[in-house]
């Protein structure tokens, strides 16, 4: 999934190594299933195969049923549909392979949406000139899925964080509750908060992360699917917190692109709390985020330390 991921189990019965040993193995499952940069993929057999039914597995049905609803629910903001934009916008290859410097490409289009797309039981059809890319729901999904097996076979509590889209569920190691920090996306190695989960996820989204150059502009991955381009706007980062790291995840992209006010009501209207850092480094609060804050610098006596 291109990204580092952390699996922390708590109080199973001495049966910890092998908790972990399963959820590595899961994951790399689901990453064989849904990676856009492995041919054998079932997101790359069903991507080749527009206009016909193929049979898939059922997470992946799941996934796509689930990345599908998320465009629904936010009015298009998020968008799974935007493969072709993204190949355009030059994200062609895994990030850790991919040219810094980028040749001039042809000017993107819309995205096509999921209109078209038609989910019955375990196939997936996929109109002409649309292809699927999973990245922007694909880590929460999984981290969701792995946390609730852990749970199933016996762990107390367990975290799972892929690439920074955390799922917390069940009892914590020594507290009555997990602490997730959120990181200054504009000052890494900093923190921007530190929040108290008994259950749920957080997500941040940022356009300062997996960038490029073409021609001295600098280029990300995320695509707002009204013009097919990277997301340009006031907004450089959110951090969402939500029931689900995948939804908590999809409201991230979705805010980011629509901006400020328009995030903040997006966020509000789907009753889960968000925090909006605009380019002049202004945090802008939305829903309940206090709510979750055991540290910050705004927070006067508490510490890093404390929040623990």
């Amino acid at each position: 999934m291109g990204s580092t991921g952390h699996l922390l189990v708590a109080r199973s019965g001495g049966r910890e190594p092998e908790l972990v040993q399963r959820a590595r193995s899961r994951l790399g499952k689901l990453e064989s299933l849904w990676s856009r940069f492995r041919p054998d993929s079932e997101l790359c057999r069903l991507n080749a195969s527009p206009g016909r039914w193929v049979a898939l597995s059922p997470p992946t049905v799941a996934v796509v049923q689930q990345a599908v609803r998320a465009w629904e629910a936010t009015g298009g903001l998020f968008d799974p549909t935007v493969l072709p934009a993204l190949e355009a916008a030059g994200y062609t290859d895994s990030f850790d392979a991919l040219p810094q410097e980028q040749p001039v490409r042809p000017r993107p289009d819309p995205v096509p949406g999921c209109a078209g797309i038609e989910i019955r039981d375990d196939r997936v059809r996929v109109p002409p000139g649309v292809r699927l890319d999973l990245g922007g729901i694909g880590k929460g999904y999984a981290a969701d899925f792995v946390a609730q097996e852990l749970r199933a076979a016996g762990a107390d509590g367990a975290c799972v964080n892929l690439g920074g889209d955390v799922r917390a569920t069940g009892s914590a190691p020594g507290s009555d509750a997990w602490a997730v920090a959120v990181e200054d996306e504009a000052h890494p190695g900093t923190d921007l908060a530190w929040l108290a989960l008994g259950e749920g996820a957080v997500a941040t989204s940022t356009r300062l992360r997996r960038r490029w150059q073409c021609q001295g502009r600098e280029l990300h991955h995320l695509i707002d699917p009204g013009s097919g381009a990277p997301a340009t706007g006031d907004v450089h980062s959110v951090t969402v917190v939500a029931g689900e790291a995948h939804w908590a995840e999809v409201l991230a992209k979705a805010a980011l692109i629509a901006g400020l006010p328009a995030g903040v009501a997006l966020l509000e209207t789907h009753g889960v709390a968000g925090l909006l850092v605009t380019e002049d480094g202004t945090a802008h609060r939305a829903g309940p985020w206090e709510r979750f804050v055991a540290w910050s610098p705004n927070c006067p006596g508490t510490s890093p330390a404390s929040a623990g």
